[in-house]
């Protein structure tokens, strides 16, 4: 498979000098957004997709609402009339069926998409345009959407608008005070990393339940919006309330959960786009679903470096170094390693045979969506655009996670061509 699409040369904004004042939402930051905001309205917040993220993410900012100040949910939208009367009726926010009457909206100042994957990068676009800031859930497109996920990125950075990717992984500490010691040479050049995710669940009625199992298109549920540019097909209330289980509109492992393990890993060792991708893996539990529940990636980077990532939905062990679900990251380099046992960062020599005991170092703060969500309001609020997870890092995760999925529905290796900027 081929796409000969020109991919735009990108800067990667060095955000590591300020990584001390935004990864660890202070006291004193806390503070100065108040007071930045004394004199000023509160930011108008419009949430697009009333389900289960959505719901979430509505309860974290109530609680920065409530606690901060500068926030205010003001707007609600979502396809299915149910979902959306019910969010909006608890926070008393304005109701809108179609997204782009809510970006009409003089009142909301920040948008969180937090809609099926395969709208994520046209809603976002079109959010930026209309000069709103954008939370947007991850992934940021479908993995069908390459050419979608270069012009989303393209659009943001022209922008002056703030953009943050919802990895919120990429709240927790160790993640800067890891790369932190690999830029200083503690393990000298990586060479190898392994990491992962696991869990247990088929996103069948034990993690996407259907809401109404008699729901049919019409004035409550718009089937042609739930379906975007997705293929067209008759509604199946499945599809419409489990979507994460079917490839039209979500990718499984790949897209679905290896964000969360890929972004702050490529963070800490400082790549870009993959060199080599291959995948393996399919249904070996789950056979109800279109989506594989087991996947397996090796990743190959210019810089030298390969990376091995796995999963499975099959079963939830980690390994007996627990952090989150996913399986913490094991950062080999020429001198070293470093990997994290409980509350610790652990170094470990090249020679680590050798060697008794590790040296270990402690990890300043966990991971916290609630303090992801206001460093990205900081943000907003200061114009500052060097987010958590900006957009740039995210487009560098998600075509490595596209050509995973081409790798495994082909068969084949996937390869990118930096200087042409195409997949083969």
């Amino acid at each position: 498979m081929r796409d000969d699409l020109n991919v735009p040369k990108m800067t990667r904004r060095s955000f590591i000098g300020k990584s001390a004042k935004t990864v660890a939402m202070t006291a004193v930051s806390i503070s100065a957004v108040k007071a930045s905001l004394a004199q000023n309205s509160k930011l108008g917040v419009g949430m697009i997709g009333c389900g289960g993220r959505g719901t979430h993410l509505s309860q974290a900012l109530k609680h920065i609402q409530d606690k901060d100040k500068t926030i205010q949910l003001v707007a609600f939208c979502d396809v299915y009339k149910p979902r959306l009367d019910k969010l909006a009726d608890i926070y008393k926010g304005k109701k809108y069926k179609d997204y782009r009457d809510l970006l009409n909206d003089k009142d909301v100042d920040i948008v969180f998409v937090a809609t099926p994957d395969h709208h994520h990068a046209q809603q976002t676009i079109d959010a930026v345009n209309a000069g709103k800031h954008v939370y947007c859930e991850k992934p940021m497109t479908h993995w069908r959407q390459w050419e979608l996920a270069k012009k989303m990125t393209e659009v943001v950075m022209k922008s002056d608008r703030v953009f943050q990717i919802g990895t919120q992984a990429m709240s927790d500490s160790v993640f800067r005070q890891m790369k932190d010691l690999v830029n200083s040479g503690k393990i000298g050049q990586p060479v190898h990393v392994e990491c992962g995710y696991f869990r247990l669940g088929d996103w069948g009625e034990r993690g996407m339940p259907i809401d109404d199992p008699n729901a049919k298109p019409g004035p409550e549920l718009d089937w042609e919006a739930f379906l975007g540019d997705a293929p067209k097909r008759e509604f199946d209330v499945s599809r419409f309330f489990r979507w994460r289980m079917y490839e039209d509109y979500a990718g499984g492992m790949s897209t679905d959960l290896y964000p969360h393990v890929l972004t702050p890993v490529a963070y800490v060792i400082g790549v870009k786009m993959p060199k080599i991708v291959v995948a393996t893996g399919g249904k070996l539990r789950y056979e109800e679903r279109e989506v594989p529940d087991t996947f397996d990636m090796l990743i190959n980077y210019p810089e030298k470096i390969d990376l091995a990532m796995l999963g499975t939905q099959a079963n939830e062990y980690q390994g007996t170094s627990l952090r989150g679900q996913n399986r913490v990251p094991i950062i080999r380099g020429w001198e070293g390693t470093l990997t994290i046992d409980g509350d610790d960062i652990v170094y470990w020599p090249a020679n680590a045979l050798k060697t008794r005991e590790p040296e270990r170092i402690p990890i300043e703060k966990g991971e916290n969506l609630i303090d992801f969500i206001r460093a990205f309001i900081d943000c907003c609020i200061k114009g500052d655009k060097n987010t958590l997870s900006p957009v740039d890092l995210a487009f560098w995760v998600q075509t490595t996670l596209i050509m995973g999925m081409l790798s495994w529905k082909n068969g084949k290796m996937a390869f990118y061509e930096e200087d042409k900027g195409i997949i083969i």
